[in-house]
């Protein structure tokens, strides 16, 4: 483990940033123990909503995430800090919640230390931790900012506390994939195996965001399923493109009124795949399972079934349409975009792509103008593909274009929607990212 005065010394600003809060407010001494540790911000490049429902995802981090620097105390509180100034400090015991505004970050921190407390009291007197995070993560912008504090912040715990040589652990978590499945489980309050589920943060979502974190790889799409966790594969990202990501300015927030819309996504899979049941009497664990019971053209029968095992008070939810959204996603487009640029057909990828994006509106109902006007026009400027990415209902658009004009088309991209969205725009954000690195301790 490096010493505090290593990462005060190191190159990473953020990270430094974050050590010198705990030797200077903190009082941390330079010379003692330290964790630092890096997550990054996700890209859903294909794969709306379709995690938590058994299916697929196309995945890729960017280059830009949270630092967290740690130090280990000799009780068991959680004293932890954030914010522009750092200026923002929180202090609980594992297993509390301190009192806090819906969305604040602390409900995510406080959300891990429940749930080790949970998992692994009773086999590791548990140390607490002076914890100091930074970010250049645009935040509730669909990279999942809420999932990167959650990972790093279980990293940052777990090395402090040695959870990985627990018999506990090793019982349940063999490897990467496991952890981000089991960080979902903590996110969403559920149980992984024999570890335990808490009370989570009140999402209804699945593990795309932790797996991709912990689990993809530079310069690299990397391609699972979900429910269970597998790899499926990697595929290079193509040679002489880049991405832009643009930050809409309207926030994809998960609290309030926007966490019903959010759930409202997972709630009409788990509802198509008991109609689907319903009508035939089959046990379909979720949609996949629907997906693969009625085959490669099985859309039809899919959603004419659904249709017909549909619940009176489920009218309103349309689920055939939500389950020809997935099917399409997970059975179809994915597939098609994958081995395109496995084979170094990048203008092949475009059409389907669009296909994607316009599937949310049906059959997620997620799109907010200025997502929409984002995709278009991005794809109008000579985008080779484009498409929205995560929750939804905000958040933002992904834009892949040749290098040799990505910031020529980076600036042109900005200057359309700051004509059309004015408002928005005044706090969006676009920058240009390859695959970056996955989430890692120093």
């Amino acid at each position: 483990m490096p010493r505090l005065g290593d990462l005060l010394a190191g190159k990473d600003v953020l990270m430094q940033q974050s050590a010198d809060v705990l030797a200077e407010r903190f009082g941390v001494p330079r010379d003692s123990d330290a964790v630092g540790a890096f997550v990054p911000g996700r890209v859903e490049f294909l794969g709306k909503h379709t995690d938590y429902a058994g299916g697929r995802s196309l995945l890729m981090t960017v280059r830009k995430g949270f630092r967290l620097v740690a130090a280990a105390r000799n009780d068991d509180i959680i004293r932890i800090t954030a914010g522009p100034a750092f200026e923002d400090v929180c202090e609980f015991a594992y297993g509390q919640t301190p009192p806090h505004e819906p969305g604040h970050w602390v409900n995510y921190a406080s959300t891990v230390g429940r749930r080790v407390k949970a998992n692994f009291a009773e086999t590791v007197k548990l140390r607490g931790a002076d914890i100091a995070f930074a970010s250049d993560l645009p935040v509730a912008a669909g990279m999942s900012s809420s999932s990167a504090l959650i990972v790093a912040v279980f990293l940052a715990i777990s090395e402090i506390n040695r959870l990985a040589e627990t018999e506990t652990y090793r019982r349940e978590i063999h490897n990467n994939i496991d952890l981000a499945a089991y960080l979902g489980c903590l996110e969403m309050g559920l149980s992984f195996g024999t570890l335990t589920g808490r009370a989570g943060v009140g999402t209804f979502g699945g593990s795309e965001d932790h797996t991709s974190m912990l689990c993809c790889k530079p310069e690299t799409l990397s391609q699972f399923s979900f429910a269970p966790s597998v790899f499926e594969r990697d595929i290079s990202f193509p040679i002489g493109m880049e991405m832009v990501i643009a930050c809409s300015g309207v926030e994809a927030v998960k609290t309030g009124p926007a966490l019903e819309k959010y759930n409202r996504a997972s709630i009409r899979a788990r509802k198509a795949a008991e109609a689907y049941n319903r009508a035939t009497g089959d046990e379909c664990k979720n949609l996949r399972d629907v997906a693969v019971r009625v085959g490669a053209d099985g859309l039809t029968e899919g959603m004419e079934t659904i249709r017909r095992g549909s619940a009176d008070e489920d009218g309103k939810l349309n689920l055939p349409e939500r389950f020809k959204q997935f099917y399409r996603e997970d059975q179809q487009i994915i597939p098609a975009v994958g081995d395109a640029l496995a084979g170094g057909n990048v203008e092949a990828i475009g059409k389907p792509v669009d296909a994607s994006h316009a599937g949310a509106r049906a059959g997620l109902e997620n799109l907010i103008p200025e997502t929409d006007f984002l995709q278009q026009s991005a794809r109008q400027l000579g985008a080779a593909a484009a498409s929205y990415f995560g929750a939804g209902f905000g958040g933002a658009v992904w834009a892949m274009i040749a290098e040799d004009r990505v910031e020529e088309f980076r600036i042109a991209w900005e200057q359309t929607y700051k004509q059309h969205f004015p408002e928005p725009a005044k706090r969006a954000e676009f920058f240009i990212t390859e695959p970056g690195a996955p989430a890692h301790v120093v």
